[in-house]
């Protein structure tokens, strides 16, 4: 099979199925899908699954689940076909075997026996030499007749490419910007297993090169394999990608970003009831800069989106910053998509179906996530509305005679605003000690939906029974 050529643009995303796709990996697919979209060109979806052990077909389900529900659809690739499959690693050995033939026979690819231990000893002893750790070349000039013994002898050897001395491997990060490396740095390295499954480096640089990828957009962490990367291809004759390495992403304990220190999976964020919007703006600018401050479709990210505006910096992820686009995501929402919203997460069951219009517009922008619903919904579901620790200090506080104020102006008032003003002037309070009993009287909550919402949602004679209710309660 040869490299396949086209003039657009190509990017994929290539995860590994061991695990649930979290934000940090997300964060990657999404870049790599806006480079292709700004660009109109492609986004190819590839499953690296060699790691046997460790790789779950439930994950592969679990990640395409995600990735669509995510609005990040592939044009190409795993499931959804394509012209240089089979896009699952696993199902590639026989093509990368023809590969490592053709290093074996212009002597660009050895075997090497050497064990896990013995190879750590050599890591120590260039560390304590003030080296960058890399292979001493141990088996390097093995003669076929030594190798052939050993294999003989049951020792299962890996491979190792031979990189080439004295030269330096330059290339244009499109991030970054110029980068180089000294080959006499990096060392000769694994390209197949002992148990005979492709490397990274090898499987992942050849499968860029196959299936036309024109651009790599990765984490920084893998800017060191690039050299090596680049030496496979030249040594094939296949042709690289141009290289954008994202700056790390970080936790608020400023380690790299993980499921210890916040890095949720996307089913748990669904679980909770974000949308795909607020997910993809909260990590279309972790390292990113646009130029408006607004909430962005998917379309609006793609257009705004260049990897000249990436950091240099490793960015943070702060989970603030998260539920505030969830926020605007959900004041985006029309009045029945907030319905929709809600009645999906099943937290309107209990209430009547002419009153969850009204609700879903009452609690859009009050909420952060459907989870916070039920509070709400408890709140106004009855009468009266049960109330917090803090709610009946606000209610014994301002007394009985207060609530019959607001009972004796109830009548007359249009409005919550003429209510009110109307017990502001009877009782002579305003600010916090005026509408803070209010509030805890009609919504059994210190915090909460726009006091004239909660009025217009409730109706005069609910907001009576509340009144009525926060006196009983205030004269003990």
């Amino acid at each position: 099979m040869r490299a396949m050529t086209n003039s657009i643009i190509r990017t994929r995303f290539a995860p590994s199925p061991t695990g649930l796709l979290h934000l940090g990996n997300v964060r990657t697919a999404l870049f790599s899908a806006l480079r292709a979209r700004s660009r109109g060109g492609h986004f190819l979806l590839r499953i690296e699954d060699t790691d046997a052990e460790r790789s779950r077909p439930e994950f592969v389900d679990a990640l395409q689940r995600d990735l669509r529900w995510l609005g990040l659809d592939w044009d190409e690739g795993f499931g959804a076909g394509g012209d240089a499959g089979p896009y699952a690693q696993s199902e590639r050995g026989e093509l990368y075997a023809g590969y490592y033939s053709q290093l074996i026979d212009k002597g660009l690819a050895y075997p090497c026996f050497c064990s896990p231990a013995e190879l750590e000893r050599g890591r120590k002893r260039m560390r304590a030499q003030g080296k960058p750790p890399r292979y001493p070349g141990t088996c390097a000039h093995l003669s076929a007749e030594e190798g052939g013994r050993r294999e003989a002898e049951g020792q299962k050897p890996t491979l190792r490419f031979r990189v080439p001395l004295g030269r330096t491997i330059r290339f244009e990060d499109g991030v970054r910007g110029p980068v180089s490396f000294r080959t006499d740095e990096i060392g000769d390295f694994v390209i197949r297993r002992s148990d005979g499954t492709p490397a990274f480096f090898f499987s992942n640089a050849i499968d860029d090169a196959l299936m036309g990828v024109t651009d790599v957009v990765r984490g920084e962490d893998h800017i060191a394999n690039t050299p090596r990367q680049m030496l496979l291809l030249e040594a094939l004759g296949l042709a690289a990608p141009a290289y954008h390495h994202l700056p790390l992403v970080m936790g608020q304990d400023g380690a790299p970003l993980s499921k210890r220190n916040g890095s949720a999976s996307v089913e748990e964020l669904r679980t909770k009831g974000y949308l795909p919007v607020a997910i993809l703006n909260h990590l279309a600018r972790l390292g990113h800069r646009y130029e408006s401050d607004a909430l962005l479709s998917p379309t609006e990210l793609a257009a705004g989106f260049s990897p000249e505006r990436i950091g240099h910096s490793a960015a943070r992820h702060d989970p603030q910053q998260l539920d505030h686009w969830q926020s605007e995501a959900l004041r985006s929402l029309s009045d029945a998509e907030m319905q929709a919203y809600l009645e999906a997460a099943g937290v309107l069951e209990a209430v009547a179906a002419e009153q969850r219009p009204a609700l879903a517009r009452l609690l859009r922008d009050n909420i952060t996530r459907a989870e916070e619903a039920p509070l709400w919904v408890a709140a106004f579901a009855a009468d009266p509305a049960p109330y917090s620790a803090a709610a009946r200090e606000e209610l014994t506080a301002a007394g009985a005679e207060f609530f019959s104020a607001g009972l004796e102006a109830l009548d007359a008032a249009e409005d919550f605003p003429a209510l009110a003003k109307a017990v502001g002037q009877a009782t002579e309070r305003k600010g916090r000690k005026l509408f803070m009993p209010l509030r805890a009287a009609l919504s059994g909550q210190t915090f909460g939906p726009e006091l004239p919402r909660i009025w217009e949602y409730l109706g005069r004679e609910r907001v009576r029974l509340r009144l009525e209710a926060a006196r009983r309660h205030a004269a003990g």
